[in-house]
């Protein structure tokens, strides 16, 4: 997220500097409310407030929001932005004022959050299985009464990383939590989150920056591709018609199922401000559920405009668990049973995976 801060402030700095070279030019002295960074939950309306000189009759008011078109006027008055169909996060608004074949802009942004506070669940555990405690659990997918998951590690790290086992992709009997099958990553390759598309298995690296695509019956590698999206490889899921992946910050990706280069995006936020680290993905009746990284959080994420809906805690799950407050093995890995309307989870070398239901707090 800091990297978006970052962006965030670079291109405040350009705005201001952008208007005072602009202003001495033409001497309109145009200027734009809300301030930057004001924020509003979507739905409401925002007015938007343009100033120039009192005596300037301009032939056109042009404005523009993350420089789509808005709407246009030749005067000062009140343009109302509607936030209701907006995705969340930070909304460029641009203000262009022309007279007498001169122009002069300003910029500020503002910040969409969730409508509403996330709704709160509990859950209900409806049954316990055994997990393989050597798997660093990064992906996990249900498909065919077969568990497939994504085991992260480093057999030979590289500098400064430790060396934890080797990472894997493997198919795993849900009632024994043994592998069935499993196919060995590059030693030097952390594995990362996985998906299922048609009879392949795609699979993310961490820092590696790779994609690994795998016959989904034998395991068989039959192709890598370079993932350059994103800052890092962490989680996946796929709705059918797009993949989509998060990289440690609140950003999801879309991505061509057969490409798997980016199409789309939407930025991740409650009715606070954005959700970070956002881990491994499961798309469920157009839903998203989402880890967040080293919490025993579940949020539930609306696709279409990255607004998180509902919020699970999960820290009474498995209060027994051998190192419950060690980062290595936190909550992660939710997998659906499409057929069955079943929902595991699990986590991070955990000697259990659990069937729950997730249930309104009365």
């Amino acid at each position: 997220m800091k990297f978006y801060k970052i962006l965030f402030v670079a291109a405040a700095v350009s705005v201001v500097f952008g208007c005072k070279n602009k202003t001495a030019e033409s001497g309109f002295n145009v200027t734009v409310s809300p301030d930057a960074g004001t924020s509003y939950k979507a739905g409401t309306d925002v007015p938007i407030k343009v100033r120039y000189n009192a005596d300037l009759k301009p032939d056109s008011v042009v404005y523009l929001l993350d420089a789509e078109h808005l709407a246009v006027k030749k005067d000062s008055s009140v343009v109302t932005l509607k936030t209701d169909t907006l995705k969340m996060g930070i909304k460029t608004i641009t203000v262009k004022v022309y007279q007498g074949g001169k122009d002069e802009d300003a910029a500020t942004n503002i910040v969409v959050l969730a409508p509403k506070e996330p709704e709160a669940l509990t859950f209900k555990v409806e049954k316990a299985f055994p997990h393989d405690t050597s798997s660093y659990t990064e992906g996990l997918v249900y498909q065919n009464g077969i568990l497939f998951e994504s085991g992260g590690g480093y057999l030979d790290p590289p500098q400064g990383q430790m060396k934890d086992g080797q990472s894997k992709l493997q198919k795993v009997n849900l009632t024994t939590g043994k592998a069935i099958q499993k196919t060995m990553v590059d030693p030097k390759v952390f594995a990362e989150g996985i998906s299922i598309v048609g009879d392949k298995v795609i699979q993310l690296s961490y820092h590696e920056k790779i994609g690994y695509v795998y016959d989904a019956v034998t395991l068989k590698l039959l192709s890598t591709f370079t993932n350059n999206v994103g800052v890092e490889g962490w989680g996946m899921t796929f709705d059918g018609k797009k993949l989509y992946m998060d990289d440690s910050t609140n950003r999801l990706f879309f991505l061509d199922p057969h490409t798997y280069q980016q199409i789309g995006y939407v930025d991740v936020y409650d009715d606070k401000g954005p959700v970070n680290q956002i881990n491994e993905l499961e798309y469920i009746d157009g839903k998203i559920y989402a880890n967040i990284y080293t919490t025993d959080t579940i949020v539930v994420i609306n696709p279409k405009t990255g607004a998180v809906t509902q919020r699970i805690d999960l820290k009474n799950l498995y209060p027994d668990r051998k190192n419950h407050n060690q980062s290595d093995e936190v909550l992660n890995g939710i997998a659906w049973d499409a057929e069955g309307k079943r929902l595991f989870v699990t986590g991070k070398k955990w000697d259990k995976l659990f069937q729950v239901k997730f249930i309104p707090i009365k």
